[in-house]
């Protein structure tokens, strides 16, 4: 009990450190000069983001900004709105998708349309459930200049509302300071260290040009992470920060949703390797959910070195959610949440090896 224990509180202390390591868009410094700055956004289907997300944009304060909007073919209302805001500010400029060519990922081909017709010194790629507080790019480029580096990402804050959303959108947060040594990945270009979140990327062009941009991730069904791996193996820093403080995202708005988005992404993030979700299953299931077994078994036969190890991994929680602008008392969620992953890595995985491929967005991938 005593090595399972030390176990809790080594992984806690890895967290703190992580977190404490992070670079916030807080304390960036604001850039003296302005270059002109392309804010890019795929949309399919995102009536319901348009006018929230192009108020939110519209508000920035960076005083040199183009604004490109793709409608990638949507069949709902997007591009009628889009006409109406497009009217309302010159930076504005909507592009109409092309079709969509064999071999590609849907939102990968709209981003490489956009950053094709783009003219910024960066390229801020965001999507359509995105919400920004209005000093953000001036923050973002302060420190993409700051750190040196080609692109700088973070995962934003998540508000939640669905059962699913509760359990699984928390836990990307979590994983990433849990399971990735962020000293490492920021201030390295080991391709193995690197996480990013596709609904904020910021890069410098040339550093996005140099590796081919979205053409280098055509396949990828995470392509996020898969152009920053791309940009460290060609020795271009990649810097993961914390971006809560001004990037919101509204990630889902439907358990089905929630079920469907991690799907498509929990086993191809995980390399589509059998070996890989068995190992991370193991994990969750050992440290946070049979933490709380031990737990009970602890208070019932008052043995108060099992209670432990859960009242450690609720703390690791808490402290991330903390830190992410999390909802309070989220943390408590934590051993429903191991299993709620460990359910959706199995079933990912599943609908792959069956070939049965994943629908997103009225599209099929295998």
């Amino acid at each position: 009990m005593i090595v399972y224990l030390l176990i809790a509180c080594f992984f806690f202390i890895g967290t703190a450190v992580n977190v404490w390591l992070t670079p916030s868009m807080r304390r960036a410094h604001t850039p003296s000069d302005s270059p002109l700055v392309s804010v890019l956004i795929p949309m399919r289907n995102e009536e319901r983001n348009v006018d929230e997300l192009l108020q939110s944009v519209q508000g920035l304060t960076y005083p040199n900004l183009e604004i490109l909007v793709l409608n990638d073919q949507s069949t709902d209302r997007t591009g009628e709105k889009l006409e109406m805001h497009m009217k309302d500010d010159q930076r504005i400029r909507v592009m109409n998708g092309k079709k969509l060519p064999d071999g590609w990922v849907g939102k990968v081909h709209a981003c490489h349309q956009l950053s094709s017709a783009a003219n910024g010194e960066y390229l801020l790629f965001i999507d359509a459930d995105v919400r920004l507080k209005s000093d953000t790019v001036e923050k973002v480029l302060g420190l993409s200049r700051e750190k040196g580096a080609g692109l700088v990402t973070g995962f934003p804050q998540f508000p939640v509302r669905t059962f699913l959303e509760k359990l699984l959108v928390p836990m990307q947060h979590f994983v990433v300071y849990t399971h990735l040594p962020i000293l490492i990945a920021n201030k390295t270009t080991w391709p193995a260290a690197t996480a990013a979140h596709g609904a904020f990327m910021f890069f410098e062009k040339g550093a996005y040009e140099k590796i081919g941009g979205h053409t280098s991730v055509q396949h990828s069904l995470v392509e996020d992470v898969h152009i920053a791996r791309s940009m460290k193996q060609r020795g271009i820093p990649v810097l993961l920060a914390n971006v809560t403080s001004h990037v919101t995202c509204y990630m889902y708005e439907t358990n089905k949703e929630v079920w469907s988005g991690f799907a498509k992404n929990i086993y191809t993030g995980l390399g589509r390797s059998p070996v890989a979700v068995s190992i991370v299953a193991l994990f969750y299931a050992v440290l946070y959910i049979g933490s709380f077994g031990l737990f009970f078994v602890g208070l019932f036969w008052h043995q108060w070195l099992y209670v432990l190890p859960f009242i450690v991994t609720l703390l690791q929680r808490f402290l991330i959610d903390r830190s992410t602008r999390q909802r309070p008392f989220l943390f408590l969620t934590m051993p429903a949440a191991a299993c709620a992953l460990i359910a959706m890595m199995i079933y990912s995985m599943t609908m792959s090896l069956q070939k049965k491929g994943y629908e997103w967005k009225g599209r099929r991938y295998q």
